[in-house]
């Protein structure tokens, strides 16, 4: 009986070990698969292939990219929001000490929230604004990319970054006819923008001073113009489409000077120096792209003051002389950032 007693309690206990093991099964299936997938996703990471943490739809570069900006030892967050919108500032959330160019402050944050309101009663949806880990390229007006042939290259970009009033038609072969962002003030505002931009074109209005937001808001509200306080007369009439217009939040202009450039913001220089919008666009495009490529960069030896700057026009290096910005800093910004890898040239340069 004690044989057949510890027979049947044997037989129990593999029976019971039997269940047990059939019920951990799928635990044990489950972390196999964690820890498979988990060590798969840290291979990718480390070759740059994993998805970003905002990415649905593809994989990117998106953790490459911040480890990018991480070495650039800027000390602040990557900020893709680039335009400022009315919410915000019933919010408070951009309450600044600093006033134009560098930030918002008394009587321009009553005349912004005016041009934010007429904004957004136009204010349409634009793709450019919701991608994920887009491809950028910026376009300078340098006289450098005169017969590169790249013009075909540029308008692959997701993003085609353009400055001022820089033409496109008539210059296709060279620098494309895609524009997705268009960076101005009121003084290198186009008359009419439809000449040189596609019709989904966002024009993004830099305010560097309080009349730059006066200048838009008799525009958007068709009010008597105002024409003092610019140094070149802005367009009385402006053709541009209200529903892309947008206002570059004055956080990058800041950042590019402060972090970039390493400008003094308070400075009791008689003749202050800003970014030009060209390293402002970089900067803006370092902040939004996965990728972010340049062409059109690179001023001539500054003594040969009879060489073109741009690649169009007849303004010379002489043009340059008396202007607000300093421009052997910025080429060295921009160096920096090639030999980091955060950027690269489509184009031989100096």
């Amino acid at each position: 009986m004690r044989h057949d007693g510890t027979e049947e309690h044997v037989k129990m206990s593999q029976k019971s070990a039997k269940t047990w093991c059939l019920r951990l099964f799928p635990a044990f299936l489950f972390c196999i698969s964690f820890l498979t997938y988990y060590c798969s996703y840290g291979l990718l990471q480390s070759y740059g292939g994993a998805k970003s943490l905002n990415s649905s739809k593809s994989l990117c570069g998106g953790w490459l990219t911040q480890k990018k900006w991480e070495s650039l030892n800027f000390n602040i967050s990557r900020q893709t929001q680039l335009f400022l919108k009315l919410k915000h500032f019933f919010w408070k959330e951009h309450v600044s000490r600093l006033a134009l160019p560098y930030g918002i402050k008394g009587s321009e944050e009553q005349m912004l929230t005016k041009v934010l309101a007429a904004i957004d009663r136009f204010k349409e949806s634009n793709e450019v604004e919701n991608l994920e880990c887009p491809t950028c390229v910026v376009i300078g007006n340098s006289f450098s990319i005169k017969n590169t042939s790249l013009g075909s290259i540029i308008n692959k970009y997701d993003i085609v970054f353009r400055l001022n009033d820089a033409p496109v038609r008539g210059y296709e072969e060279d620098v494309g006819n895609k524009t997705s962002m268009r960076l101005f003030y009121p003084e290198s505002a186009s008359s009419n923008p439809t000449l040189h931009n596609e019709p989904g074109t966002l024009m993004v209005l830099v305010p560097f001073k309080l009349q730059d937001l006066r200048w838009l808001k008799e525009i958007l509200y068709n009010e008597k113009r105002v024409r003092r306080g610019f140094w070149k007369p802005p367009p009385q009439i402006w053709l541009g489409d209200p529903s892309k217009i947008r206002v570059l939040d004055p956080h990058f202009l800041r950042q590019t000077a402060e972090r970039l450039l390493h400008i003094p913001l308070h400075s009791s220089r008689q003749k202050p120096v800003h970014p030009t919008t060209g390293i402002l666009a970089v900067f803006v495009a370092l902040n939004y792209c996965d990728k972010v490529h340049i062409a059109g960069f690179g001023y001539p030896p500054s003594n040969d003051q009879r060489h073109p700057i741009h690649y169009y026009g007849k303004d010379t290096m002489r043009s340059m002389k008396n202007s607000y910005h300093d421009l052997s800093h910025e080429a060295a910004a921009l160096k920096r950032l090639e030999d980091a890898g955060a950027i690269l040239y489509l184009h031989q340069h100096r």
